[in-house]
């Protein structure tokens, strides 16, 4: 009870800023009684989800990944490391809600198919993410390699309107479902590595996850020949009275996600059950603890998807129609700037990865610095995102010259920062986006543009590819300064030590 009670402070504190600017706004643009009232019990589920996710993540999906990586690592097979790896990814990235709300949007592609092929991604590229560890392999190679990959394959073979969300499918798919496992696996890899770079290995896992999709979706597309891909866009429906519909509409939430995430869990119950079937890892009171964990962590998702869906995702769409229709949607940079900066904190993936970084650096990197670095990013990620929705520039005028900003700053960045940075970005991106930032962003682009169908599909989708690409630029950028302060602390050390041994001697 005492821990819950400190996630539930812990979740306040993150949720609350975001909840009080976006409330603002409501009240500024004049938004409908109902909506409002969605949009209040929606902030109350979200920190009551986020604490009891956090709190069931901690004692049970992160302590089943490390010894998932513990003992496949032991065995020293590199096949069996492979296709545990691969089979990992496929069934917690069908799991991650986050994909699944990306899916819903995209209505002109089944749903199953695009979850089935963005899954079988984060599947290949997790396999090959595991045996970078085991075999040593320099991270900033890989992504630089891929990322070439990634953009080559986008200009010559696919059609411009599906980049977007090829990139967007990157981002959504590292979310609270799939970060504490991946990050898990990682920490547990490394931790058999008695060398000196174990621990900058660790991390990169999430990195090579969020890329795997990129380049299933652009193949997809290749597949389909999929060309000026349309979008159908759902008006807003007003809704006279306030209390009876809000309740019908929290109740089919519930029940909702009360199927998808029990069927999104399920795969992850199954898998712990195996797993200690065979390896006999766990005694009787670790089994209890995690049983129980998942079963916290089940249900804080349940409340912190109902509360991000049917409360947010409404106030997302209207703020966008309402500010979009001011100043030639203009005001659109500095309201989705500011959200940004806040609304990083409420990702439940994000709060995993601080506290892993935190963990595996010892305390050098403070989980604070992490919450600030990853603030700036989304903020200006989120600018620059309306920016495109309020003029309509190809998103590849933005992500090239970024992903090249970020593939050489991993030169100059410490490695355990660079594996951080392209963490990040995948982590950084998650349910709140998709919520809350991908609705305003469709609502701002039917007040915006001419062609609504085409506009979405080319402009509003997008904005989760902005949010996983700024952090790979300001962690790197913080890793840094990092790196100068800490040579100038040992500079500023070794010569009082000199001093020191100098006037003893004279």
């Amino acid at each position: 009870m005492k821990t819950f009670k400190e996630k539930l402070k812990e979740s306040s504190f993150s949720i609350l800023p975001v909840a009080v600017i976006i409330m603002v706004l409501a009240i500024i643009c004049n938004v409908d009684t109902y909506s409002f009232v969605l949009f209040i019990v929606g902030a109350l589920l979200l920190i009551l989800g986020l604490a009891g996710f956090n709190m069931g993540a901690d004692i049970s999906m992160v302590v089943l990944g490390e010894k998932t990586g513990k003992a496949m690592t032991q065995s020293r097979k590199v096949w069996l490391i492979a296709l545990v790896s691969f089979v990992i990814g496929i069934i917690v990235t069908m799991a991650e809600p986050d994909l699944n709300i990306l899916a819903g949007y995209v209505t002109e592609i089944s749903s199953g198919i695009l979850i089935l092929t963005v899954s079988i991604g984060v599947g290949i590229f997790l396999m090959f993410a595991m045996l970078r560890i085991v075999f040593k392999i320099s991270l900033s190679v890989i992504l630089i390699v891929l990322y070439v990959a990634i953009f080559v394959v986008a200009f010559v073979f696919v059609d411009p309107s599906f980049w977007a969300l090829s990139f967007d499918a990157g981002g959504v798919t590292t979310g609270p479902m799939t970060v504490p496992f991946i990050m898990s696996l990682g920490v547990g890899v490394a931790s058999i590595r008695s060398d000196k770079g174990g621990k900058d290995d660790s991390f990169g896992l999430v990195a090579l996850s969020s890329a795997g999709p990129v380049i299933a979706v652009l193949i997809l597309g290749i597949i389909y020949n999929i060309q000026d891909l349309p979008y159908t866009f759902t008006e807003v429906e007003t809704v006279e009275e306030t209390l009876y519909p809000a309740a019908t509409a929290f109740g089919q939430g519930f029940v909702t996600y009360f199927e998808d995430v029990a069927i999104a869990v399920s795969p992850i119950v199954i898998f712990f059950i195996l797993f200690e079937l065979i390896t006999k890892s766990f005694h009787r009171r670790q089994v209890i603890q995690i049983s129980f964990g998942i079963v916290i962590m089940y249900l804080g998702l349940v409340f912190f998807l109902t509360g991000a869906n049917v409360g947010f995702a409404r106030m997302g769409t209207l703020i966008g129609e309402i500010v979009g229709d001011i100043a030639g949607g203009w005001l659109l940079i500095p309201v989705a700037m500011i959200v940004g900066f806040f609304m990083v904190s409420a990702e439940p993936a994000v709060h995993v990865l601080n506290k892993q970084v935190e963990k595996m650096s010892s305390g050098a990197v403070k989980a604070g610095t992490m919450r600030m670095a990853l603030s700036i990013s989304v903020c200006i990620a989120l600018g620059l995102a309306m920016l495109r929705v309020i003029t309509g520039i190809n998103i590849m005028w933005f992500l090239v010259p970024g992903y090249a900003a970020a593939l050489i700053l991993t030169f100059f960045s410490p490695k355990m920062f660079t594996g951080i940075a392209f963490d990040s970005g995948g982590v950084a991106s998650g349910a709140m986006v998709s919520a809350f930032v991908l609705p305003m962003s469709i609502g701002a682009c039917s007040v915006l543009a001419e062609d609504v169908t085409m506009a979405v599909m080319t402009d509003a989708f997008g904005c989760v590819a902005f949010v996983a690409m700024m952090p790979l630029i300001t962690v790197q950028v913080f890793g840094i300064i990092y790196k100068r302060r800490t040579a100038k602390i040992k500079r500023s050390f070794i010569s009082i030590e000199d001093k020191i041994v100098r006037y003893e001697v004279d």
